[in-house]
This record gives C-alpha cells, structure tokens and sequence, in this order.
C-alpha cells in the first residue's frame, strides 16, 4: 500500500505542468517543493519563454492555453544571420501553413496559469521547503525520506518523477550519472524595446562575441538572449542603461532599429547536463533534471514538455504509475528526441563558434542555399516547431488526457 501514485520531486514549469497535465486521471500526486508557497506571482520573473507550435497544442489539451494567450506573442518568421557576412534565412509559418510557428510567452504569465490550474486540483498535495534526501525502491514502491524544517518524515509512492532542474537531487540520489559540459558563457536576458516593429519576427543573430535572439513580445518589446564570455558579460552587464542600449545594434545589427528602452538585465550560466540514462526503478527524470541545453535553439521548455506530454499519456494507460514496462516505453520514446534536440543545439553552437573568415563566408553561402531549399527550411521548421515522430496521443494534438486505467 502506498501514500502517493506518483510524488513529483520540483515545483518549477516542468513539475507543474505534469501536475496540472494528470488533473483528469484519478491519481494521487503529492509535489515536494524546496521552495516557500508562491503568495505572490511577481516572485516568478519576467523572462521570456518561446514556445513552438507543438507545445502550445501540448498547453491547450492541459487546459491552460486560454489564460496565456492573451498575452502571448505570435512568432510568424524565424530570421537567423550572422553578423559580418550577408548571408541570412528565414523560416515562416505562411510556408508551413500555421498562424505562427510558436508563441513568446513570460515565465510570470506561465506559471501564473498552470498555478491557478494545480490549486485546484483535489488529487493533489504540496509540501514546501522540503527535500528529498533518499530514496529506497524495490519491485511494490519507491520509499522516499523528505525533510524540512521539522525533521525527516518517510512516504511510500508507485513513481518518483524527479523534475528538480539541472541540479538535480532526484538524479543524484538514484544514482543516474550525467553528462555535463560547460559552455564558457553567459547568458543575459533582458525584455528591450526596439525603434521599428517587430512584425512578429524572431530573430537569432549569431555576433562575434556569442548568439544573441531577440523575440517578439506584446507592446513591440522584444525578449533578448545573448549569450557571451564571462569576461565580456561583466563589461556589458556593467554599463548603464544607455550605454548598454547602444551596445546592442552594433552586434545585433539595425533591422529593429535602434533600442529605445530596457528592462532588468539578469545574467544566467551556459552549461549541457544529459542523464546517461532517464529511469530507475519506480523513478524516472524529465525536464532540466535529465536535460539542461543551450538557449540558442530556444527548446529547453519545449523538450521538457514533450516529457510531460508521453510520460502523461503512458500514465493513462496504466493502473501502476511504476511499472517496469511503462518506465522502459518512457525511456525508449523520449531518448531519441532528448539526444537529437542536444545534438542539435550543441551542433548550432560550435557551427558558429568558429570565427575564421573562410568559416564564416562557407556559413554565410550556407544560408543563403537554405534559403532557396523552401522543402529543407519547411523540414527544419516543423522541428523547430516540435514536431517529431513518434509523438502521438491526445496531447501532442491540443486535447486533454483520458484514462484508460482503473480508478484507484
């Protein structure tokens, strides 16, 4: 007999978006939070968050998409340059045959959404600023020890879901080594405004220095990430307000113009985390805790999601949330994804890392041959926009979860 189907390690997006995900089953979560309760939504920043077409069908079939849209800004063009040289490309939602190859969304605007979905849920319990400091499983339930301010207590769950980020305790404690690099950069985020409109375009500018994108948000803002040496973002993070605003066409180059206005600059570490392997018995790991990317492919969030969306769907089909098979189809259908993505967006990066005049004339020819290839660019969009086989189910089409188990 166990106290919890599942106990879901992480409060973050990934930890409540599978909550709010298994609202329609008949399960009972506990969620182990290390933070404090959330009294109030500014305690989630304003950075921004691109969302690919098959996450938003992913975020209509939870339930949550109606309460986002509104201030959700459609990416109609992904246009990707690279600074010094004149080649460039674009991918469009016209040439797909959607409104928009994603949405650009807050983190504040999202997590305000799947909260006020989770708290409504009866089959759901959260203890906060607790930890988990160990974990016991054999073949009936997982024995996890949390602990908090109160001392250790012990809980008997069917699955661990460890979804506690890049640092993950999960990881460690099931005993999951991972691949880690660092990247040597930097990442500053900032919501900016531009002189020109958006036109609804997302930009990634590959400069001398690192990748910067800039993403359309509402209000003609648009979302930057520019990924720098450590060195190089101290100088920048440095400058005052004007000053760092001049900064950003030089490298950015004037398709927007020039920046008239920035909100708070926050800097963040680059580093690739993979877990060499996603399960373990009656345990399993998804989002940041089995994979942390680079930004410049902007799928970290979407990858994630696609972890809730089959890791969901096969909880549907099952009356023990820990069986073996479950957990070996949630390995076997997500590593492949996982290991593409990563290849993929570590790939981009050392593509334009190189910075050799013949290097970069050969990536500039390259664009501009993408850019005559309408079939290729249609391909790399539908990926960029996730669509990757085999992914199947009510999710992955905009609709919600209906289980085929026994009530519990």
């Amino acid at each position: 007999m166990t106290d919890y189907d599942i106990t879901i390690i992480g409060g973050g997006l990934t930890g409540l978006s599978l909550a709010a995900a298994l609202a329609p089953l008949p399960l009972k979560i506990l969620m182990v939070e290390s933070r404090p309760p959330v009294t109030d939504m500014r305690g989630w920043d304003e950075r921004s968050l691109a969302l690919g077409f098959g996450s938003r069908l992913i975020y209509g079939g939870i339930g949550i998409w109606d309460a986002v849209t509104g201030n959700a800004s459609p990416i109609e063009t992904v246009h990707v340059s690279e600074q010094g040289t004149l080649g460039s490309t674009r991918l469009t939602a016209e040439a797909v045959g959607v409104a928009a190859l994603g949405h650009v969304v807050t983190l504040r605007d999202l997590a305000t959404a799947l909260e006020e979905k989770v708290v409504a849920q009866p089959n759901l319990e959260r203890c906060y600023e607790t930890r988990l400091v160990q974990v016991e499983a054999d073949g009936e339930a997982a024995t996890l020890t949390l602990e908090d301010d109160n001392g250790r207590r012990e809980v008997a769950t069917s699955l661990l879901a460890g979804a506690d980020g890049g640092a993950s305790s999960s990881r460690s404690l099931l005993g999951i080594d991972a691949a880690s690099e660092d990247y040597g950069q930097v990442a500053i985020v900032a919501n900016v405004t531009p002189r020109k409109p958006h036109h609804g375009v997302a930009y990634e500018r590959f400069t001398r220095s690192g990748p910067m994108a800039m993403l359309p948000l509402t209000g003609n803002r648009s979302a930057m990430v520019w990924s720098l040496p450590p060195r190089e973002a101290e100088r920048v993070m440095a400058l005052d307000e004007a000053a760092f605003l001049a900064e950003l066409p030089r490298h950015f180059g004037y398709r927007l113009g020039d920046f008239t206005a920035t909100g708070p600059r926050e800097t963040f570490p680059l580093r690739m985390t993979l877990a060499r392997r996603l399960i373990a018995r009656r345990s399993l790991l998804l989002g940041n805790a089995a994979h942390a990317l680079h930004p410049i492919a902007g799928q970290g969030l979407n990858l994630a999601l696609r972890d809730v969306a089959v890791l969901a769907e096969l909880l549907a089909s099952y009356d023990d949330p820990g069986d073996d098979m479950l957990l070996q189809i949630y390995q076997q259908r997500r590593q492949p994804d996982i290991e593409a993505t990563a290849r993929a967006s570590d790939g981009l990066l050392r593509l334009f890392s190189h910075h050799w005049p013949p290097y970069a004339h050969l990536r500039g020819a390259a664009l501009i041959g993408l850019d005559r290839l309408p079939p290729l660019k249609r391909r790399l969009a539908r990926l960029g926009m996730g669509f990757r086989k085999p992914l199947q189910g009510p999710l992955f089409h905009g609709r919600p979860l209906l289980s085929g188990g026994q009530p519990r």
